[in-house]
């Protein structure tokens, strides 16, 4: 790997585990089911973006972004069942907060 390619693969690292650091501090620190929904989406840019970068680095491009859209095809459908659940549970509860989850009894 040249100097270059060294550079960038730095670059991505460092700005994977920034995304991965806020990712995981607005799932543990938040007390609103839409806030963790969208910490849950940093972390697979995080993701995301570390394939991209192994791909760039090992010079396999084609299996890179082969995994990444594969990735976001299934990222976005949690994403879409989640925010279903999350609706239904505003509409039940009238609140996002996950403490009120516990007076549901089923």
């Amino acid at each position: 790997m040249d100097n270059q390619a060294a550079h960038f693969f730095y670059i991505v690292v460092v700005s994977a585990a920034l995304l991965l650091t806020v990712g995981f501090y607005s799932l543990l620190r938040t007390r609103n089911l839409i806030r963790a929904l969208i910490g849950m989406e940093i972390l697979t840019k995080a993701v995301t973006l570390l394939i991209i970068g192994a791909g760039h680095a090992a010079g396999r491009m084609a299996l890179a972004q082969a995994l990444a859209i594969t990735l976001i095809i299934v990222e976005v459908v949690v994403i879409v069942v989640a925010v279903s659940i999350v609706v239904r549970i505003h509409e039940h509860t009238e609140s996002l907060d996950p403490e009120d989850l516990r007076s549901l009894r089923g």
